[in-house]
């Protein structure tokens, strides 16, 4: 491939953030970085989490420093000009960004709207944008989401919703920040056909991700960041050429894509102790069907069942009926010869969250755990601290949770679910923002509580996190309804 001038440059960049809280994380800060990339050129940002991958795309879209405060050295360039100064919406005009979690980007409740929402702002002919809006509907093949309530689609169905509105918009420079992190195997090998698209399109794309499959082939260089340094540089012979030991001695994931559904699990073995869900169901208010309809279902008692199937399939809402989150689900759970119903059930159960900032409240890391912890702990805060050292977040004891990078609170919460001392544990998709190493020592904790016989159920499109891991898995094979 022929590639055009220099699209993005930076020269000998350092950042470091304004609060004191980001001051501390010295992952999140970036020290020398320099970097070119190519117009049309497709670059992978790789490394551990933490290592300053999103605060590179930060500088480049401009969140740095007009949302992100902090210090910042060196020269950014987008298209040979230099950024520093410009206003938010003028690098708007020529970057893109899909980040990790789709909802912190959207602006309207429906999604017809939210992928009009920005040729609005920029006053383009109502005519053009249905045009617009058609072109990529049409591209990417997602007619059953228009006109969708937001709020009623999978995490999956969301990130489309925010590449789509990526595409609308036209930018030349896409930058994804971990875009496959919530999504399935169908919805992932549909984003990368987006990314192909963009790719024939002469788009210039930079990626921040971690599982990084079903892009290898895509990309033409992969750059490898540690405590905010670029350390490595991969491309030609050598990126085709990487074995699966030498990924993982570099602490990356697998470059072989494979589909939870190609893994030979059983729900059951012979022997198994039951947990057996009954009349459990659940629909939005005023949607048309059932998003969970379970006569009868049981699960294996003390051991890691993998919850999977497709975005929307309702994977999640079934694990918000399971530990009693959701209100209007009346279904009877029975388990050691003891039925609960849903206020049972939140005693006996424990999840943590896709989105798990939405369960930290304290004001320190130390404090999430503490407060997990039954009252009648002995030695509490050594207690907090072993749970915290076993998942490499010792460190942190004194930071604010909502200053952790997303793999950081993905691991805080888990803490706070081995804290808690119930008999089963819900985790959803506790795997997507975690590198090799963490979703590593994430598989070895799921493996030491089922040693303590406490039951996993884990929402997850992680094939990695099943294969290390899990002892069975439930596939629902039902795709998602028009609500």
């Amino acid at each position: 491939m022929v590639w055009g001038e220099n699209m993005v440059e930076l020269n000998n960049v350092s950042f470091r953030y304004g609060t004191e809280e980001r001051q501390a994380d010295e992952g999140s800060s970036l020290t020398g970085v320099s970097l070119t990339v190519r117009n049309g050129e497709f670059v992978l940002l790789t490394g551990p989490s933490g290592c300053g991958k999103t605060t590179v795309l930060r500088l480049i879209n401009g969140l740095i420093p007009h949302f992100y405060p902090g210090h910042i050295e060196g020269e950014i360039r987008i298209d040979g000009k230099p950024i520093t100064g410009q206003e938010l919406y003028d690098t708007a005009m020529q970057v893109g960004t899909v980040f990790q979690n789709p909802r912190s980007q959207f602006y309207n409740v429906d999604t017809t709207g939210e992928l009009a929402f920005d040729c609005e702002n920029r006053g383009l002919p109502e005519a053009e944008i249905y045009g617009r809006i058609d072109e990529t509907v049409q591209r990417f093949g997602i007619e059953s989401l228009m006109d969708r309530n937001i709020f009623h689609l999978s995490d999956g169905e969301k990130q489309k919703i925010a590449c789509a509105s990526v595409d609308v918009a036209g930018t030349e420079i896409i930058l994804l920040d971990e875009p496959s992190a919530n999504l399935d195997d169908a919805a992932t090998l549909a984003l990368r056909e987006m990314i192909l698209k963009w790719r024939k399109q002469g788009k210039t794309i930079i990626a921040a991700e971690h599982r990084i499959a079903y892009l290898w082939d895509l990309i033409d260089r992969a750059l490898i960041l540690q405590n905010g340094r670029i350390i490595r540089e991969i491309q030609g012979e050598e990126k085709t050429a990487l074995t699966p030991q030498a990924l993982a001695d570099m602490g990356l994931r697998t470059i072989t894509q494979e589909s939870p559904a190609d893994i030979d699990l059983p729900l059951l073995r012979d022997g198994d102790d039951p947990i057996t869900l009954t009349n459990f169901t659940f629909a939005y208010p005023g949607a048309k069907h059932r998003i969970v309809d379970i006569a009868s279902l049981t699960f294996a008692s003390g051991e890691i069942t993998a919850i999977t199937g497709g975005n929307g399939a309702g994977k999640t809402s079934l694990l918000n009926c399971i530990c009693g989150l959701e209100k209007s689900c009346k279904g009877i759970l029975t388990f050691k010869g003891r039925t609960y119903d849903r206020k049972g059930r939140q005693k006996v159960c424990f999840m943590v969250m896709q989105d798990t900032g939405n369960q930290l409240f304290t004001e320190s890391v130390l404090e999430e755990v503490l407060i997990s912890l039954p009252k009648n702990t002995d030695n509490e805060k050594e207690a907090a601290i072993k749970i915290l050292r076993s998942l490499d977040l010792e460190p942190f004891l004194n930071r604010h949770p909502q200053s952790l990078s997303g793999g950081q609170k993905q691991r805080l919460a888990i803490a706070c679910a081995v804290a808690s001392g119930r008999e089963i544990l819900l985790l959803d998709e506790p795997t997507s923002g975690l590198d090799y190493t963490h979703m590593m020592e994430t598989a070895a904790l799921l493996k030491q509580l089922q040693t303590m016989g406490i039951t996993v159920l884990v929402v997850t499109h992680d094939s990695e996190l099943i294969r290390t891991c899990c002892t069975r898995q439930y596939r629902i094979n039902r795709l998602s309804y028009p609500s």
